[in-house]
């Protein structure tokens, strides 16, 4: 039985399972013993259930605290509020005595809406009507927390009492669903100069995602897939030529394996934690260049001035990681920042390619490139 943290599992989770123990007619101390220090409720059977935290620290990036546990099951409630990667593990534990007692491993997680992989993973699945068989979708609200619901203020109502996955009422999130969906039919948005953006795989890991521009229209996408730094000059020499864009207008995700890029092609090069650029003689009040034009494509968005003339898997992608768009530290009193790369990955259970590769394109409004014209 687990949940992101141990403190609150104990205070809430664990006093439900107690309640509904004593429902069943099972006592403590006679049918069943916990132990608080341990956190181990053992049974009259000698069937245990162990409670796990399941916080992604600092200290244990890989959950190796994990490492030798043997389960035959598992409940993690509000799985939202852990990454993707602690249930993977968890579920990969369960191998307990299965083979001796002919037992199939199930795995149990409980939450409410909440836009991140278990979005991706359960519930966009079994709206498309594509959930693995292996995998149910159970939707369900009590008439007594219903009731408590329908006094809540609209945007909280949509998401709980409604179950409107879609539906973000998170105060950090820069760019709502609404404009981002809005972004696939601004076919106002004028034509203009062709850029191309393209966010490289880090060390070869994640995927290369190349955009290509005119003006704020972004009409085309390539993906490549674990690709060497060969590949990935050759396709983007073919298409600067293909769409005739000069070198002064193609700018690649310096970070990694994007250097190299760099080196070869002698183009632009976005180095994300590097400083915010000036606007005029104003220094600007963000953590790093990153977060400087992501808070900058968030206003053109929230603008309706930028079109995307994509689709399919694509489009899909973008729209939900544009979502994960998230102002860090929100109350402190300090500079702008946005998730990190890493913390978005954590949460979405996969790379923010897509989001990254559009959000290079407003450094060329920071920077914006001078056109000379003969007469």
């Amino acid at each position: 039985m687990g949940r992101s943290k141990l403190k609150t599992l104990k205070e809430t989770t664990l006093k439900s399972f107690f309640e509904i123990a004593k429902m069943q007619g099972l006592l403590t101390g006679i049918h069943y013993n916990y132990n608080q220090q341990s956190g181990v409720i053992k049974f009259f059977n000698d069937s245990e259930i162990l409670t796990k935290d399941l916080f992604l620290y600092p200290s244990d990036p890989n959950f190796d605290e994990l490492g030798s546990l043997e389960i035959t099951g598992a409940f993690i409630d509000e799985c939202n509020q852990i990454v993707e990667k602690a249930w993977t593990i968890v579920k990969s534990r369960i191998r307990f005595k299965l083979e001796e007692y002919n037992l199939i491993p199930k795995m149990l997680g409980t939450c409410n809406p909440a836009k991140n992989w278990v979005y991706a993973r359960f519930y966009k699945p079994f709206k498309d009507n594509i959930l693995d068989v292996s995998k149910k979708f159970i939707q369900s609200i009590s008439k007594h927390y219903r009731s408590n619901l329908e006094s809540l203020p609209k945007d909280t109502k949509e998401r709980l009492l409604f179950g409107n996955w879609e539906y973000d009422d998170d105060p950090t999130t820069l760019i709502p669903y609404e404009t981002i969906l809005n972004c696939y039919s601004n076919t106002f948005v004028k034509t203009g100069t062709k850029y191309i953006t393209a966010d490289i795989a880090r060390y070869g890991r994640d995927k290369t995602v190349i955009g290509i521009w005119s003006g704020w229209r972004l009409f085309k996408v390539v993906v490549i897939n674990k690709s060497g730094l060969d590949e990935v000059k050759e396709v983007l020499e073919r298409l600067r030529i293909e769409y005739q864009i000069p070198l002064s207008n193609i700018i690649v995700d310096e970070d990694g394996v994007g250097g190299g890029v760099v080196d070869f092609m002698k183009c632009k090069g976005f180095v994300n934690n590097s400083s915010p650029i000036k606007v005029g003689i104003q220094n600007q009040n963000f953590k790093n260049l990153k977060s400087q034009c992501y808070f900058g494509l968030a206003d053109r968005i929230n603008d309706n001035q930028v079109f995307f003339s994509i689709s399919g898997k694509d489009k899909e992608d973008l729209s939900e990681e544009l979502q994960y768009v998230k102002q860090k530290n929100m109350d402190k009193d300090t500079v702008k920042e946005v998730l990190s790369k890493d913390e978005v990955k954590a949460l979405l259970g996969r790379s923010p390619d897509y989001s990254d590769m559009v959000m290079m394109r407003y450094w060329f409004e920071l920077t914006p490139v001078v056109e000379w014209k003969m007469y």
